[in-house]
C-alpha cells in the first residue's frame, strides 16, 4: 500500500524522528540499529561500490568533486552528503542533481515497511533516528536508481556514524579539527581516532594534510587494518594555486592520475584546490582507468552550494558554511583578497563551536557585524557568541559599537543587506550552514 506520494511527505515524517545533532538526547550510540535496518532492507549498501568521506572540513566539497569527476566518466554516482542549504534533497542526490521524484518515493515506501517490521522486532528505546533513516533512505534511493557508484559522506564522527557500514572501495579523510568533543573527544589524537574508524581492513585511505597528532593515528590504523595509506602530501603536488571571483585554479602532478593537469573548480578559494586533488586521489585510487579529461570536466563544473558562494549583487552577498577555526580562516582569507576589510558580516553558530577561535579571526576584518541564530535546527546560544565578540571589541578602542545581537534570524538578515546597500559594502554570511540557508532562502524569496 503506498503511503506518501511526494518526497516532501518523506522527509517530514523522517523528521520525526530523534535527531542527535538538534536534540541533544542520546548519549549512547551503536550501530546496531543500524545494521538491523540494513539487513532488513536486504543491504542496499551493497548494492554499488563506495567512496566513504570523514573528517572535520570538506568533507562535503570532496564529495562534490568525486561525483563529479565521476559523472564525467560515465557513472551514475549518487551523492550522500549534509547538511543541506535549501532544499533538503541536497542530502541524497545523484551527482549534482536530485533524483526523479518516482525514486524518492518508491524508495521512501519501501523505508516505511522495512521501519515497521523493525518496530516489530525492537522495542521503543532502540527507535531509529533521524540520522539512522536518511542514511538508510539514501542507500535505497541509490538501489531503486540502480546506480553503479556512491559517495557517502559521514555525518559526525565515523566509527559510529550510521554510515559506517559500507565496505568501500577507498576511505578518504580531510583535515581533522576540534569538534564535537562532547562525542568525539577533547583532544586530537582521541577525534582521529574517531574518523579513523572508517579505515575498512585491506581497503586504502586517502588522506589529506594532517597535523602530527591526528596523523599518526591514521597511520598506526592503517598499519593494523593493512590499509594503504595514501597520503596527499606524499602523493600529489598542488600548484600554481590562482583563486578569483570566477573560482580557483591549479597545476595537480600525482602519482595516480594523468599527470599533470591544469585543473580549475568554479569555488573560490585556496583550500578548494587542496580538496579538489584530495578527490581526484580518492577517484583514481578507487577506479584507476578514470581519465584526465574527466577529472577535468568533472570538477569544473562541480557546484557546492554555501561554500563561498555570491547570491546576491545588491549588495554582493557571499556565503560560507565554516564553522571551525580552520574554515573560517581559510574563508576569511578568500574574503580578504577578494574584498578587502570593511564589510559587513552576520554571523551565528551552534552552542557546541569554538566561538573564540573564529571570533578572533572575523572581528578585525568587518566595519560591522551581527550576531544572530543561526535557524532553529541546532541548538544555540546568539547572547554568548555576542559576548564573545563584545569582549573583543571592549579591548580595541579604535573598533566600539560595531557589533550588534539580533537574535531572530529575518531581522538580522534584513538589517545585513540593508547595511550593505547603504554603505556600498559586501556582505559575508558565515558560522553556520544553517544560517547560510535561511539568507539563501530569503534571496531567492526575494527575486521570486
Amino acid at each position: 500500500m503506498t503511503r506518501f506520494t511526494s518526497s516532501n511527505q518523506i522527509f517530514d515524517w523522517i523528521s520525526q524522528h530523534s535527531n542527535i545533532e538538534k536534540e541533544r538526547k542520546r548519549t549512547k550510540y551503536t550501530l546496531d540499529a543500524m545494521r538491523t535496518l540494513s539487513e532488513l532492507a536486504d543491504h542496499p549498501e551493497k548494492s554499488a561500490p563506495v567512496i566513504h568521506i570523514a573528517g572535520s572540513k570538506g568533507k562535503g566539497s570532496v564529495a562534490a568533486y568525486s561525483a563529479g569527476v565521476l559523472e564525467e566518466a560515465g557513472f551514475a554516482c549518487a551523492r550522500y552528503t549534509s547538511p543541506h542549504v535549501t532544499n533538503w534533497r541536497e542530502r541524497i542526490s545523484l551527482s549534482a542533481d536530485f533524483f526523479d521524484e518516482a525514486v524518492y518515493c518508491d524508495a521512501g515506501n519501501e523505508l516505511f515497511s522495512i521501519t515497521e517490521r523493525y518496530t516489530a522486532v525492537k522495542n521503543t528505546m532502540t527507535a531509529p533516528t533521524f540520522f539512522e533513516l536518511m542514511t538508510l533512505y539514501f542507500f535505497l534511493c541509490a538501489r531503486k536508481a540502480r546506480c553503479n557508484a556512491m559517495v557517502v559522506e559521514t555525518g559526525m564522527g565515523g566509527r559510529l556514524d550510521a554510515t559506517n557500514i559500507v565496505d568501500p572501495l577507498v576511505s578518504v579523510i580531510t583535515l581533522i579539527e576540534k569538534e564535537h568533543t562532547e562525542y568525539l573527544g577533547n583532544t586530537l589524537a582521541l577525534i582521529a581516532g574517531e574518523k579513523a574508524g572508517i579505515i575498512k581492513q585491506g581497503r586504502p585511505l586517502a588522506l589529506a594534510e594532517q597535523r602530527q597528532e591526528a596523523y599518526d593515528v591514521f597511520a598506526e590504523t592503517s598499519t593494523e587494518k593493512g590499509s594503504r595509506l595514501y597520503y596527499l602530501p606524499d602523493s600529489a603536488r598542488v600548484e600554481h594555486i590562482h583563486a578569483s571571483l570566477k573560482g580557483t585554479s591549479f597545476r595537480l602532478t600525482s602519482n595516480y592520475a594523468p599527470a599533470p593537469l591544469v585543473l580549475s573548480v568554479p569555488t573560490p578559494g585556496i583550500i578548494q584546490a587542496h580538496n579538489a586533488a584530495l578527490a581526484v586521489l580518492a577517484v583514481t585510487v578507487a577506479f584507476p582507468h578514470v581519465d584526465g579529461a574527466s577529472i577535468t570536466r568533472g570538477l569544473a563544473k562541480s557546484r557546492l552550494p554555501s561554500r563561498f558562494e555570491k547570491i546576491c549583487d545588491d549588495p554582493v552577498t557571499v556565503i560560507d558554511g565554516a564553522h571551525t577555526g580552520a574554515s573560517i580562516a581559510a574563508c576569511a582569507g578568500t574574503w580578504t583578497a577578494l574584498y578587502g576589510k570593511g564589510g559587513v558580516l552576520l554571523f551565528g553558530c551552534a552552542s557546541d563551536k569554538d566561538v573564540f577561535a573564529m571570533a578572533s579571526i572575523l572581528f578585525p576584518l568587518f566595519s560591522y557585524i551581527i550576531i544572530t541564530r543561526p535557524g532553529t535546527f541546532k541548538v544555540s546560544f546568539p547572547e554568548k557568541v555576542y559576548a564573545v565578540f563584545a569582549e573583543l571589541e571592549s579591548m580595541d578602542q579604535k573598533n566600539t559599537g560595531k557589533v550588534r545581537l539580533m537574535p531572530e534570524t529575518q531581522s538580522a538578515i534584513e538589517l545585513a543587506l540593508s547595511l550593505g546597500r547603504e554603505r556600498s559594502a559586501p556582505v559575508l554570511v558565515t558560522g553556520s550552514f544553517y544560517l547560510a540557508g535561511e539568507i539563501a532562502s530569503y534571496t531567492a524569496r526575494g527575486r521570486a
